[in-house]
């Protein structure tokens, strides 16, 4: 398979422009949480583990978007789903944990930021925005016009990565402020967010044919690929469709993909969960030494 993809070229495989702009990205970060600071704010710089976080979201943005990766999901339905999993369940999670909390408020200063951030995450409204348009853009019809535009596409996986930025904010956010539910809340929406994801995901495993002809019609497939691979560079190739790529039948590609995004979703949830639920169960056993120390001790007599 790897072998093969070099036919694209390096351009389609490895997005060097995009590359460039989230290595720009990555270098005004470090900028701002470091010696750029002071314009900003009096604390100190952003702490290891946060310029961690955002270093990972920026590599694995990279993986998902501008590595081999990107082109073999337009491939196979498998490694795209793969790539939405990585793209929605765990990079907004690195970049809110990421950025230190001076800078949101720096951000939330600004009027019109604070209160769209108040309105779109709100528990209810960033669960249904987030699962809502997640499963919409998968309805075959949707997704197969998506994925044959160009405008389009970038439109809606912007719009799905911002919602799912304020789909994970109530949950892994650090701000005092903007802590909206807590506690067993907390695994209630989580639990929540699994239930309305899993509709789509049944809908791509029990289907008894293949759904997207993006990914089965030759001629949608190659006006699919021109969304990573310059025109040029196909009018040169000899394509006779996604199978040449394939090494099962589009259906088993299909139920996998969607075996795989329900995997990779039960997995991050599971792992938010358990943070979650220790981060409860340490608050609890806080207030109970707090209780203690403040309740009054018998006298003895």
């Amino acid at each position: 398979m790897i072998t093969s993809l070099q036919m694209f070229g390096f351009r389609a495989l490895w997005s060097p422009f995009f590359l460039l702009f989230l290595l720009c990205i990555a270098v005004i970060y470090m900028l701002i949480v470091g010696p750029w600071r002071h314009k900003f704010t009096d604390e100190g710089p952003a702490t290891p583990k946060q310029k961690a976080y955002f270093l990972t979201g920026i590599v694995l943005l990279y993986l998902c978007k501008g590595s081999p990766i990107d082109l073999l999901g337009h491939l196979m339905f498998s490694a795209h789903m793969v790539q939405m999993a990585v793209l929605y369940l765990i990079i907004p999670q690195c970049f809110i944990l990421g950025i230190p909390n001076w800078l949101y408020e720096r951000m939330f200063a600004v009027r019109a930021v604070k209160k769209t951030f108040l309105f779109f995450t709100k528990p209810l409204i960033a669960l249904l925005l987030f699962n809502g348009l997640f499963s919409f853009y998968h309805v075959p019809l949707i997704f197969d016009v998506i994925k044959t535009n160009a405008l389009y596409h970038a439109v809606v996986t912007t719009a799905i990565f911002i919602v799912a930025f304020f789909m994970w904010w109530p949950l892994v956010n650090k701000l005092p402020q903007w802590q909206t539910i807590s506690g067993l809340k907390k695994v209630g929406y989580i639990f929540a967010d699994g239930v309305l994801l899993t509709p789509a995901c049944a809908l791509i495993i029990f289907a008894n044919s293949p759904l997207y002809q993006t990914y089965t019609d030759p001629q949608a497939w190659l006006t699919a690929l021109q969304l990573c691979v310059p025109k040029g560079t196909l009018a040169s190739l000899n394509l006779t469709g996604p199978q040449m790529f394939l090494s099962m039948s589009p259906l088993h590609d299909q139920q996998l993909g969607g075996v795989l995004m329900k995997i990779i979703q039960e997995i991050v949830y599971g792992t938010v969960l358990f943070f979650v639920f220790m981060e409860w169960y340490r608050k609890e056993q806080e207030k109970e030494k707090l209780e203690t120390i403040a309740s009054p001790q018998p006298s003895e007599s």
